[in-house]
């Protein structure tokens, strides 16, 4: 039986649900072809990259072996990708140990997805970009509560205390929300006194979640205060540098930690590997998910500008368009092996889930041009829901 070779680059959120797909695509058809399925990541792991703000705050892990994903009927490549050449369907990489390998496929799919947006070096502070960058958030402020836990000067003792996490976000306000508790109970446990810790949220809009209705973003406000976390809407954070922030208000303040919290950006090593990019460094794909330009290769998940071409609305970068977006890439590559029109995009639902510190969370949606938020720990159990089905736990 001739062999049919799919690789998907990239083992984030649209990555494997992109192999769950297509792996289901292969056992809904009577395939002529036997399908050999490799994923390709520098990882040998799915990270979470959703729950960064865990680490940040508590001893959570975060990442999935790929192999407990998928035990079987996938084959698993530890490499950078350094070249597409789509003339020759033909993909090359350098393995883990720094060879230059090749490989021939029939279908591609590139779900590379998106990094943390990281200020200048010059600009000071943290930004909760990778694992270890958490890390170190998390052993700065345990470090700086034991030192305050010794100081004599208040003042200095209440920047020991302080945390800003500049950018509100739904990454900022999950962040902000998380530290608030552990930071507080560290605190305690410390002999400090757990309502002098500040966490102190710069949001650069004047509200909470812009993308949804005011009433939400107020809930969403009041939830966090509730919480112990102080909310400094229209202000940027400029820069951090010993110990100090100064903010576009004009003013500075003292802390002991300032992180970063400033959204997403398409995966840079888009612009070098031979695929058709638009200016803000998103790949270009066609209603169906074809790159444009070349055949046999999809791109899904946020390293693709994906469009609803009835609304023209452009695709959110959170977990729930990928896992939509994967779905429908199996039902594309059926129909294009059965010769029929492919399925187009369409956008996903207005959904948007919070976590609020743990064992709480907030849901919004909007159906038949109603509000719907669930709150407290029904809300939780919704957001944990939405993290866990991405990352295919059960």
């Amino acid at each position: 039986m001739q062999e049919l070779t799919c690789v998907v680059i990239g083992g984030g959120y649209a990555g494997i649900n992109a192999v769950k797909a297509i792996r289901k695509t292969y056992t809904d058809v009577a395939a002529k072809r036997k399908l050999r399925l490799l994923i390709l990541d520098k990882n040998t792991y799915h990270f979470r990259k959703v729950l960064l703000f865990k680490p940040a705050a508590g001893n959570v892990e975060i990442t999935v072996p790929l192999t407990r994903l998928f035990p079987e009927g996938v084959e698993y490549v530890q490499a950078n990708v350094t070249r597409i050449e789509s003339g020759e369907k033909r993909l090359l990489y350098q393995d883990a140990e720094g060879k230059e390998t090749s490989i021939n496929y029939d279908i591609l799919v590139v779900a590379v997805g998106s990094v943390v947006r990281q200020p200048a070096p010059s600009l000071g502070g943290m930004a909760l970009a990778n694992l270890d960058m958490a890390w170190k958030i998390r052993e700065t402020w345990q470090t700086n509560l034991k030192k305050a836990a010794k100081e004599t000067n208040a003042d200095e003792r209440q920047r020991l205390m302080t945390i800003a996490i500049a950018g509100a976000g739904i990454s900022g306000i999950e962040t902000s929300a998380e530290l608030a508790h552990f930071v507080r109970e560290d605190a305690e446990r410390l002999g400090l006194d757990p309502g002098a810790v500040n966490i102190h949220l710069f949001n650069a809009n004047k509200r909470l979640f812009p993308e949804g209705p005011a009433k939400v973003g107020l809930k969403l406000e009041r939830s966090l205060v509730a919480g112990g976390v102080t909310i400094t809407h229209e202000t940027k954070v400029l820069q951090e540098k010993e110990g100090m922030i100064s903010l576009s208000r004009g003013d500075k303040m003292n802390v002991g930690l300032c992180i970063w919290s400033l959204g997403l950006q398409p995966n840079p090593m888009l612009g070098s590997i031979g695929l058709p990019v638009n200016p803000d460094g998103y790949v270009i794909v066609d209603a169906s998910y074809r790159v444009q330009g070349v055949q046999s290769v999809y791109s899904i998940g946020d390293c693709a500008q994906i469009i609803d071409p009835v609304s023209g609305q452009v695709d959110g970068k959170t977990c729930k368009e990928a896992t939509a977006q994967a779905a429908r890439l199996g039902k594309i590559l059926l129909a294009e092996m059965a010769g029929k029109p492919a399925p187009v995009h369409k956008g996903f639902i207005d959904f948007f889930c919070f976590g609020l510190g743990p064992g709480q969370g907030m849901v919004w949606t909007r159906q038949l041009g109603l509000d719907i938020m669930i709150t407290g720990k029904l809300g939780w159990r919704l957001r944990k829901f939405t993290w866990d089905s991405a990352s295919l736990i059960k």
